[in-house]
């Protein structure tokens, strides 16, 4: 399956991966990010794309992007909602009430913003119907030391996708979560060399190529609309989320 898809975040990393797996799978792809030029390196010329810089966070921004994606190609059929922040970390007495509200604005607010468009133009056009997936993050299950923003607004991440996909059922729209754990990207670039430990220690963490998040987005993207990963994990195997240490 393949059609119109719009992907967040998409200049660089998880976005940037995710954009030309669906490319390459023969999706149209409207990229969204905060700036032009990443986005415009992202789409590398190619044929059925559409750049739109957005912010996430911005109710305006949003309805622009999709009044844009209508625009050009009259529909929407997938939804990656991607954009996200790590962040400012510490205990969760050294976190401003601004970090906390910037990390929530772009995590969670926005990722409800885009669903929200999203799922409208789904609901309202000719055929009926489409797919949202969420990412979320290994820290939608467990947090790492000093992340309360980002674990708190992954956690929230699970609970709009349970109810995306209960309220999308009579409308033809299903909505699934992708977490992941450590993807080799920018934003992930650290983990490979020292990451802090709950037991206080620093020590690298393996990492695994960001392509195998594309293939597994483009897997969740082109099923048939009877059929939906509800949640997938894709994690570095040897990391050390599944126990102490």
């Amino acid at each position: 399956m393949s059609g119109v898809a719009v992907v967040t975040g998409a200049g660089s990393g998880i976005g940037e991966a995710v954009t030309r797996g669906l490319l390459d799978a023969g999706w149209r792809v409207a990229l969204a990010g905060r700036r032009r030029e990443p986005l415009t390196r992202a789409a590398a010329g190619r044929d059925g794309t559409l750049t739109v810089p957005t912010d996430v966070t911005d109710p305006r921004s949003v309805d622009a992007l999709f009044a844009a994606v209508h625009e050009r190609w009259g529909r929407v059929d997938l939804l990656v909602n991607n954009a996200g922040t790590f962040g400012a970390g510490g205990t969760v007495d050294e976190i401003s009430v601004e970090d906390w509200d910037a990390a929530v604005a772009v995590n969670l607010t926005g990722s409800f913003l885009c669903a929200r468009a999203a799922f409208a133009a789904m609901r309202h056009q000719d055929p009926q119907g489409g797919r949202i997936i969420n990412n979320g993050s290994i820290s939608a299950h467990v947090p790492r030391p000093g992340s309360a923003p980002y674990t708190a607004t992954k956690h929230a991440i699970t609970g709009l996708t349970k109810s995306l996909s209960l309220d999308g059922r009579g409308f033809g729209i299903a909505c699934g979560q992708i977490d992941i754990g450590n993807a080799a990207t920018e934003m992930t670039a650290g983990i490979a060399t020292g990451a802090r430990q709950a037991d206080g220690s620093m020590r690298p963490e393996a990492t695994f190529d960001v392509r195998h998040v594309a293939d597994a987005v483009v897997y969740m993207a082109g099923l048939p609309p009877e059929a939906n990963v509800q949640f997938l994990t894709v994690a570095a195997t040897t990391m050390p989320w599944l126990a102490r240490g």
